[in-house]
């Protein structure tokens, strides 16, 4: 069994929950997920199974669409609601201000990474640092926000104001980091409290399976084919299929930095890359 399984994640579920849910139920121990949701997050998870493993990599470059809702006047050390709330103040901002701050932030920044985080600092990750109390200098990295609009009316409540966004970003981008620069930008503070991933790459919310379909045996596993299907695929007549069967450097006459290879049966073969030399395809991917 290889491929990739979408799953509608829930709410209250660490992607690792996910990941156990799958392996126990088809029976395989080589499972991964392709990109971490936090417990309170919901929505499309890429779930890798067997061979499909192969593909996590390929798969969390992707970009993503998520929906979020951003409630102004309080701060937690987790950037999100579940988290300690470390201040609160009174927040009263404009649809128009919100609008514009939103639009002003379309495009490449320098995003701080969130310090309950798996990102590693000198071996060791973030959220260690945190729970331990411990000081660490947050790393920043560039993200692109493609873009970020308002998708709710404003409410104002309890000396607060909350609305939702619509934001499509790039690779490693943090949705609570975004929560708190846009509250930065409207001078004063916020947290996200709510987020539910809508799109991984070509991976539509629309498509997932519920963990209801695991457990009745009913869900969707899309192939190690169809995830590929809008690659360079090049198809291969036997002599070529046994050298890359045997891990032979290859002439790129392709002229592309990735090929799919795939037999007459339309079975994936392998992925092929190059390296420092342009000339030459080397193997990144083998499938069996």
């Amino acid at each position: 069994m290889n491929g990739v399984i979408l799953i509608d994640k829930p709410e209250g579920y660490t992607s690792r929950d996910i990941v156990n849910i799958v392996s126990k139920k088809v029976g395989i121990k080589k499972v991964g997920h392709t990109g971490t949701l936090d417990p309170m997050a919901t929505g499309v998870l890429a779930v890798c199974v067997g061979e499909g493993t192969k593909l996590v990599e390929t798969l969390m470059c992707d970009d993503k669409i998520y929906e979020a809702e951003i409630t102004l006047g309080l701060d937690t050390d987790t950037l999100d609601c579940m988290g300690t709330v470390l201040c609160e103040k009174d927040a009263y901002v404009s649809k128009e201000d919100i609008a514009l701050v939103l639009r002003s932030m379309i495009g490449t920044y320098e995003q701080e990474v969130p310090k309950y985080s798996a990102i590693k600092v000198n071996g060791k990750k973030l959220y260690e640092y945190a729970r331990n109390n411990e000081e660490v200098v947050l790393p920043k990295h560039i993200v692109h926000i493609y873009l970020l609009e308002l998708i709710s009316d404003i409410k104002y409540e309890d000396n607060r104001t909350i609305f939702r966004i619509r934001t499509h970003v790039s690779k490693g981008t943090y949705i609570r980091s975004l929560v708190r620069d846009i509250a930065k930008k409207l001078n004063t503070i916020g947290c996200m409290s709510s987020l539910r991933r809508i799109r991984q790459g070509n991976f539509l919310i629309d498509e997932c399976n519920t963990l209801e379909d695991i457990e009745n045996g009913t869900y969707v596993m899309l192939s190690i084919e169809e995830i590929l299907k809008d690659e360079f695929i090049v198809e291969v007549d036997d002599y070529l299929e046994k050298m890359i069967s045997n891990g032979r450097i290859l002439e790129n006459r392709y002229n592309k930095d990735q090929v799919i290879f795939k037999n007459k049966d339309g079975k994936v073969l392998a992925i092929y890359r190059t390296k420092e030399n342009l000339s030459k395809l080397y193997v990144w991917k083998m499938f069996h």
